[in-house]
């Protein structure tokens, strides 16, 4: 049976919870409920409102969203905040030019004077959060659904713009359980955040690839930022006369360390889970959705990365997106390693028989739940044959070839001048203009040539016909990749920046709508066309319709399931993940300890190797065993690893001991529990912290910023 009393829905699924907490990832305001004995006897010492209150400062004041997928947090009352290198690496990649390389060379402000400002940075912090489900569903009773659908999306932008008071909130609701429930977020957001400082790549991002995902770690992957405001503490646009942001909240900086079987907390946004899937979705992802996107990763990768090593002006220009493409990448291989060592579509296939004897058993399995099965079975072969030429549009046209994006923005100005939307062309081709700057800033035409003329055959040749243009297999099939290159790529206006601007800027209607027959608008006009009028549709569909079947799904789950913890998938809110400080076997015969240290770093050095060529001064400080207060037996803490449950999203998360100060920074997952988004495994699944006496040690030591420390609530 569907629930009905929908704030009850929560209710339901954690009632009886006697689940050991490494896997899961909580609501805060329902940890006094659900969570806090358990955390409390595993070592906690605070109280549920000190962790979230939102009539008096508490830890969640100090956690962020940061840009628009990390998490941050401050450590100051000056409005210091602390994420990861690679949450930053956009911002100072910004910087960075070939006379200051700050990615390789890093930067340190000496003062306020010295920080720099960075264009549409923000960070969020929430106000507060609250079940909206009952206003969500009201009037909804009896309704079809497409109605349903309009009721609630009705009745959603009417909370959202109540709880936005006019601009002065960020706000959005967001459903849980697949739209059993929902929940308001409220967000106060700061739009003047300034770069204080980032170590060189050499520690921010030590071991690059390689170790990317892997224990043990060596990376120092910290950034510093600002959060100023106006003179009344509130949001404002980039100004001198900004200061900085005096929080309600920020988190004292602990130098007592952490040891084997230590009470950790994880306090930030992850981004997206699901550990309630189907067993075809765990087989499509690891069977085809997976290798499709890791093999079309590893062309490109191939070619950025050989024009990166050739030139550092190239280095520079494709590093944050040499980061983004690589990152993913990796996880993807890991996950599916993990999910075939669990044989994971083998367990869900067993969960669901005994859900189907559940309900078999209480009448409702044909009336019920055999139509959702049904549902997914149907559902589930459409999706997979659709999501394949999605996936090959999005990895090749999207976020592949970049000369594309303007193919994608002359398309879009085109429809509009043959719509006699005048105005709105005029708006486009402005936007246009303005960000062309910004565009050939990180781009190199001749690595784009490439990756031309290597992915336009994989996409011809990976997708049945009827997902490629005639004119496109014709043109692989008769050219090749590098004459490809010629026929259609430097054919084309958009590869030339000075006729493109020209054209944007002085042109007439009638010349931007000769574009129409420019090679590569062409055809990027025919993929889009398909994908606009198959492939997207039938993905859309087909996820709806999965979706909706997951809902009733999800109920049953919690009708059955009373006795055991369930916890709603991840969706970029704030979450709580706790622990403890542990090590793993990875495979027979092999433990690792739960920690790293500087040591370590010096035995993986090697100046042959741009990711391991450690900086002169570490060695240095190294050598003379130049540790200060941060040293712990002849060395440095680095990393340390322990059993919360964290994603995409968290990087940059606060990791908190029992007494709630902060102890490190979270900022990767172990390889062989990188599937933890689907199904998770509590004798390998941790998450990898930044120790933060590392994060001290290179401020102080490294950089020479102690003034830095000044500002901090340091515990020792």
């Amino acid at each position: 049976m569907l629930c009905k009393n929908w704030t009850a829905v929560l209710l339901v699924f954690l009632l009886a919870f006697q689940v050991s907490a490494k896997e899961g990832m909580w609501i805060p305001i329902l940890l006094e409920k659900y969570n806090l004995a358990e955390m409390q006897e595993m070592g906690f010492k605070l109280t549920a409102q000190d962790i979230y209150d939102v009539n008096h400062a508490s830890m969640k004041d100090a956690v962020v969203i940061f840009g628009g997928g990390c998490t941050g947090e401050l450590i100051s009352d000056e409005g210091l905040l602390i994420t990861n290198h690679h949450c930053g690496y956009g911002a100072i990649q910004a910087h960075s030019s070939v006379e200051h390389d700050y990615l390789t060379n890093g930067f340190w402000a000496m003062n306020k004077s010295e920080e720099l400002p960075n264009q549409r940075l923000t960070v969020s912090f929430l106000e507060y959060m609250e079940d909206v489900s009952d206003k969500v569903m009201e009037g909804t009773e009896g309704l079809d659904e497409t109605a349903l659908r309009d009721k609630i999306r009705s009745n959603t932008q009417t909370i959202v713009k109540n709880a936005g008071q006019e601009g002065k909130f960020s706000a959005s609701v967001k459903p849980l359980f697949y739209g059993n429930q929902y929940f308001l977020y409220v967000y106060k957001v700061f739009r003047d955040v300034r770069l204080v400082g980032a170590p060189p790549s050499a520690i921010g991002k030590f071991g690059g690839d390689t170790d990317n995902w892997m224990w043990p770690r060596h990376t120092g992957d910290f950034s510093l930022f600002r959060v100023y405001a106006n003179k009344d503490n509130e949001p404002a646009d980039y100004s001198p006369d900004n200061v900085p942001y005096q929080p309600k909240k920020f988190f004292p900086v602990s130098m007592k360390g952490v040891q084997q079987g230590d009470f950790t907390m994880v306090f930030g946004n992850p981004g997206t889970t699901t550990e309630y899937w189907a067993h075809q979705a765990v087989d499509i992802t690891m069977n085809q959705r997976d290798p499709d996107r890791i093999m079309l990763r590893d062309k490109k990768l191939e070619i950025i990365g050989a024009d990166m090593e050739s030139d550092p002006a190239i280095r520079i220009q494709y590093a944050a997106k040499y980061q983004s493409i690589s990152n993913a990448w990796k996880k993807w291989q890991g996950e599916i390693k993990g999910l075939e060592r669990l044989d994971a579509v083998n367990k869900k296939l067993a969960y669901e028989q005994e859900f189907k004897a559940w309900a078999e058993q209480n009448g409702t399995w044909e009336s019920t739940y055999k139509p959702v099965f049904d549902e997914f079975e149907k559902q589930y072969e459409v999706y997979a044959k659709y999501v394949k030429a999605s996936d090959y549009y999005s990895e090749v046209v999207l976020r592949g070839v970049e000369v594309f994006r303007h193919a994608q923005a002359v398309s879009s100005i085109i429809n509009f001048i043959e719509g006699k939307q005048d105005e709105v062309a005029k708006v486009r081709r402005a936007a246009a203009v303005a960000g062309l700057e910004g565009f050939y800033k990180n781009f190199n035409q001749p690595t784009d040539e490439k990756l031309f003329a290597e992915l336009m055959p994989l996409l011809a040749a990976g997708l049945s016909d009827e997902f490629v243009p005639a004119e496109l297999k014709e043109m692989v099939q008769k050219y090749g990749g590098r004459e490809l290159v010629e026929k259609v790529y430097r054919k084309s206006v958009l590869s030339n920046r000075e006729k493109l601007e020209k054209l944007l800027r002085d042109g007439s209607d009638k010349q931007l709508l000769k574009l129409r027959k420019d090679p590569l608008v062409n055809l990027y006009k025919q993929i889009d066309y398909i994908n606009e009028t198959t492939v997207s549709p039938k993905v859309r569909e087909a996820s709806a319709a999965i979706d909706a079947a997951m809902k009733i799904y999800m109920a049953g789950l919690m009708e059955k399931n009373v006795g055991k913890a369930f916890y709603p998938d991840a969706n970029l809110t704030l979450r709580v993940a706790y622990g403890k400080v542990e090590g793993y076997e990875p495979v027979d015969g092999v433990e690792y300890k739960y920690y790293t240290t500087l040591t370590g770093i010096m035995e993986k050095d090697n100046p042959e190797i741009y990711d391991y060529d450690v900086p002169d001064r570490l060695r240095e400080l190294y050598e003379n065993k130049d540790f200060g207060a941060y040293g712990v037996d002849g060395t440095v803490p680095v990393c340390f690893t322990a059993s919360n449950h964290t994603t995409g999203g968290n990087s940059g998360s606060p990791v908190v001991n029992a007494n709630g100060e902060l102890i490190g920074v979270n900022f990767d997952r172990c390889w062989e529990g990188t599937m933890s988004d689907i199904m998770y495994d509590p004798k390998v699944c941790r998450n990898i912290s930044l120790d933060i006496r590392y994060v001290l040690f290179i401020v102080d030591k490294f950089a020479g910023a102690g003034y830095l420390l000044n500002e901090m609530d340091i515990v020792k």
